[in-house]
């Protein structure tokens, strides 16, 4: 099983994010109160490996349509912003 990429990231304050990429080696989508990305972490050090992009390492949201075993089986996903929380934006509601 391959993780998916985090294709794009606008959490732009992310310690793992540069240019919108995500550089941690395995994010965490959680389920509170959303798909937020848990590995988000707001702090102006540089964090993750700078030559790699982020893949999703886990996924609590069972009730996704790409969620497996509470794995992503989604190609790719994008983070981004809803309600000012950092959210996983390729949820999608089994």
């Amino acid at each position: 099983m391959n993780m998916p990429l985090v294709n794009s990231c606008e959490a732009h304050a992310c310690a793992y994010n540069t240019d919108h990429s995500c550089h941690a080696l395995a994010i965490t989508v959680g389920n509170e109160p959303r798909a937020h990305c848990d590995t988000f972490f707001g702090d102006d050090s540089s964090g993750g490996d700078p030559v790699q992009t982020g893949h999703v390492g886990a996924c609590k949201m069972s009730d996704c349509e790409h969620n497996v075993h509470l794995e992503c089986q989604a190609p790719g996903i994008n983070v981004g912003y809803v309600e000012n929380q950092v959210d996983c934006l390729t949820y999608a509601p089994a």
